[in-house]
């Protein structure tokens, strides 16, 4: 991937280390696209239904190659678009997430949704934000951040989001579904979870987000 074609910096991390919000940010202060590919799964997961992962490849593999994604926008403004439309908000919910999580441990999946990433980076400068931006989908980006915390603070961070909007969170429930998804992400045998060797780490668990935006921006920029 010819990466230096345009500007890319990637951002990857486990889920609930606070990626979203801050890549939102840091892409508006940097003047980037910013680009959820953690959506992109959520999107494949609606499109290939509860039992998506079940499905022959050959018949995944045909229904991903007839989606089509594009981005609008920059910063927090950016909206992913399928298939010219935006992703719903149902897209948003743990049981999406889970079904996301099974179908990311799938090559043909991965490979497809690569090519889709890949393709905005060459028309589009982008802060991409994932779970193997900086190793698999553009490892030649000379800006790259993985975020990190504890599972117990990623936990909490989430029943909070929850609280705020109104829906009912079971701290156990959820911190034993972030366990899983960890161990999902760093044992699959396609492009596991991991920092690239010349990524910027950053442990979010103390700080506040303030504070991780402001050292992204400042690295980026330096």
């Amino acid at each position: 991937m010819p990466s230096d074609a345009r500007r890319i910096i990637t951002i990857d991390g486990p889920a609930g280390a606070g990626k979203t919000s801050v890549s939102r940010r840091a892409a508006g202060e940097l003047g980037l696209a910013y680009l959820d590919t953690g959506a992109m799964f959520r999107a494949v997961a609606l499109r290939l239904g509860q039992d998506g992962h079940r499905l022959a490849e050959s018949d995944i593999d045909a229904a991903l190659a007839a989606v089509v994604f594009s981005l609008d926008g920059s910063g927090a403004d950016t909206r992913l678009l399928v298939d010219g439309k935006p992703l719903p908000d149902s897209a948003r919910t743990e049981e999406v997430g889970a079904m996301a999580s099974k179908l990311a441990v799938l090559p043909v999946v991965r490979a497809r949704l690569k090519q889709a990433q890949q393709a905005l980076g060459r028309t589009t400068d982008l802060l991409a934000e994932g779970r193997d931006m900086g190793t698999a989908v553009f490892p030649d980006a000379p800006c790259k951040f993985f975020l990190d915390a504890s599972a117990e603070v990623r936990a909490r961070r989430r029943v909070a989001q929850l609280a705020a909007l109104g829906r009912p969170a079971d701290y156990a429930a959820i911190l034993a579904a972030i366990s899983r998804r960890d161990d999902q992400d760093r044992n699959r045998a396609e492009a596991p979870l991991a920092a690239a060797p010349d990524a910027r780490i950053i442990d979010t668990s103390a700080m506040t987000e303030d504070a991780v935006v402001a050292a992204i921006v400042a690295a980026a920029r330096a």
